[in-house]
């Protein structure tokens, strides 16, 4: 089934659960209910004192399925605007649509399902409502009105349907697997970081642990990124409003601002992007042709107001560093460098084990900046960076950024989950706004084009993905300690001293538990903390200068004398390659 089809049988489903809805709770009101990505969900006004849990949702779910089981028709039909307002003349939520709806000046229609339920919708939805072939209610949460908190909280239930029973079977099973890997749940089991929600909602506590795979992405990125001609800048933190209202930011995302007003009257930013600091480096001093390309990279930390709602460990947060970079090219080589950043973001992820890479080709949305003309050369070049090296992608109508279209990198994890995190974004607006220039080979000025460029989108979402896609067992290089030296008793803390002493001295990272605990004991707490290698040390290793090495999720053990087991870690601990 294409997800055309899928997304419509899910619409209908939702159809399904709001009249289930209603048969259950009499005076409940329908608010809304899409088809999502990976499912559906409705929005509902439950009569007072009905409060939903999730022990409710069976009972619900057999209801939709006895509807599914009567097999009646889904049929659509128009009405004028007058008449759908005395349809729906006992729910505030449609007359809210309708009014919406009589704005745009578009018709108005509904479903029905057989000639029992009616709904305000524009479909498509199936035929019958046996086309839906297998659904599942999954959770309960609250949700405002139109997301806004001055509004109604109302009831969300949220579900999915596929094709067959045998395809939302696998789709369960991989939830119950993605739950196991929680990057929040193993987060606290690796004590890598926490969060505060009383006092920095949205911001995240680095524990030791935590903070240094933080840097090692960094540090990895930096390598990279110099490897490939990028210099490194680091703009402030707080700079004037002026200038996201020059970028069209403000006006585009200002409510998401943290901003304040200093006692002289002026209204400064907490940064929110990096890219207006970019540009005023950019020109200091006079650019020449020969500058070009000119990519400036930043690891800025950036501070958006998200709707606590949404917020989700590290995977949606408030304050976030990206892996920034503004490349300011010559309109010549605008596609060139399309290339070269395509290719050294699918190395990068390559190097994280991600070989299953879509992309999609976002392009200009209704409320933008900039002429028509602006956006067919800047369309032009990312098309043909990516035709011409014959790299697959997919259109994304309408979701380019308000300055300019943009690439999305699309990354399917060890699960089959699928996870956006990069971008490359073509802007030939900016440039323009911040009156920006070079001299060109004939001495006159010109107007440089600027590529936004993120690769790990962000370094806590990056980490987020990546303790998910490897259950928390990182690659050695990137593990926070990477060995745990276990004497069998106490007897031989002596020699596991020594080995602790060389393994530091080879600059692994690594830590003994002389504990008196057993060592069956020290075995299992530490393949908790997802700890790559466990070296086991007793009397027979002592004596024959060896060790017995576990590795994580392996029963099997491995002896080895001292030595070459240190010079077979380094080299596997080392940075891939870059």
């Amino acid at each position: 089934m294409n997800q055309n089809d899928l997304s419509t049988m899910r619409h209908s489903a939702e159809h399904v659960l709001a009249e289930a809805m209603y048969h259950l709770y009499p005076g409940v009101k329908m608010a809304m209910g899409p088809a999502t990505k990976e499912g559906f969900y409705g929005d509902f006004d439950l009569p007072e004192g009905v409060v939903l849990s999730t022990e409710d949702l069976p009972k619900i779910e057999e209801e939709m399925n006895k509807i599914i089981a009567t097999r009646v028709p889904m049929t659509r039909k128009e009405l004028s605007v007058a008449e759908a307002r005395d349809l729906f003349k006992d729910n505030e939520y449609k007359q809210d649509w309708l009014n919406e709806i009589e704005a745009r000046g578009e018709k108005v229609s509904v479903y029905w399902t057989g000639d029992s339920f009616v709904d305000l919708c524009r479909g498509p939805h199936v035929s019958y409502v046996s086309d839906i072939k297998a659904v599942k209610l999954l959770s309960v949460a609250g949700a405002y009105w139109h997301g806004d908190s001055k509004n109604k909280m109302l009831t969300r239930v949220y579900g999915t349907a596929f094709g067959s029973k045998q395809e939302l079977q696998d789709y369960l099973t991989m939830l119950e697997e993605a739950k196991k890997r929680d990057h929040r749940k193993l987060g606290k089991e690796m004590d890598l970081f926490h969060f505060e929600p009383e006092y920095a909602p949205g911001s995240v506590f680095w524990h030791d642990k935590g903070y240094k795979i933080y840097r090692k992405l960094i540090e990895y990125m930096r390598k990279k990124q110099e490897k490939n001609g990028y210099i490194e800048v680091c703009t402030p933190a707080v700079m004037d409003r002026v200038l996201w209202e020059t970028s069209g930011h403000w006006q585009k995302y200002g409510e998401h601002n943290y901003s304040g007003k200093t006692e002289d009257g002026r209204v400064f930013c907490i940064k929110p992007m990096n890219c207006p600091g970019g540009v005023l480096i950019y020109g200091q001093g006079i650019k020449s042709y020969r500058d070009l390309p000119l990519r400036m990279a930043e690891f800025g930390k950036v501070h958006r107001y998200e709707a606590s709602g949404s917020l989700m460990g590290l995977m949606r947060v408030r304050e976030f560093t990206q892996d920034d970079a503004h490349i300011f090219c010559t309109p010549e080589q605008m596609e060139s460098e399309c290339i070269t950043t395509l290719k050294l973001i699918l190395d990068i992820y390559k190097d994280f084990g991600f070989e299953d890479v879509k992309i999609y080709l976002s392009t200009r949305p209704e409320k933008r900046i900039g002429s028509d003309e602006i956006w067919d050369l800047s369309e032009k070049a990312l098309a043909n960076a990516l035709k011409h090296n014959n790299y697959e992608f997919e259109i994304n109508e309408g979701e380019g950024a308000f300055y300019g279209p943009k690439l999305e990198f699309i990354l399917k994890d060890a699960i089959g989950r699928e996870w956006q995190c990069g971008t490359i974004q073509m802007d030939m607006n900016l440039p323009e706004r911040f009156d920006i220039s070079y001299i060109g080979e004939d001495g006159q000025r010109h107007r440089p084009v600027m590529l936004h460029r993120a690769l790990f989108g962000s370094i806590e979402r990056f980490l987020g993905i990546l303790i998910e896609n490897y259950a928390g067992k990182l690659p050695l290089w990137l593990s926070p300690q990477q060995v745990l030296v276990a004497p069998i008793t106490s007897e031989i803390n002596d020699y596991a001293e020594s080995v602790l002493q060389q393994l530091k001295d080879a600059g692994l990272s690594a830590q003994a538990d002389l504990s008196n605990e057993k060592i069956s004991y020290k075995i299992r707490e530490h393949s908790l903390e997802k700890i790559p290698v466990i070296m086991v040390v007793g009397a027979k290793e002592r004596e024959n200068g060896t060790v017995t090495i576990r590795r994580i999720g392996s029963e099997k053990q491995e002896t080895l004398p001292l030595k070459e087991c240190i010079d077979m870690l380094v080299k596997e601990a080392q940075m891939p390659k870059i």
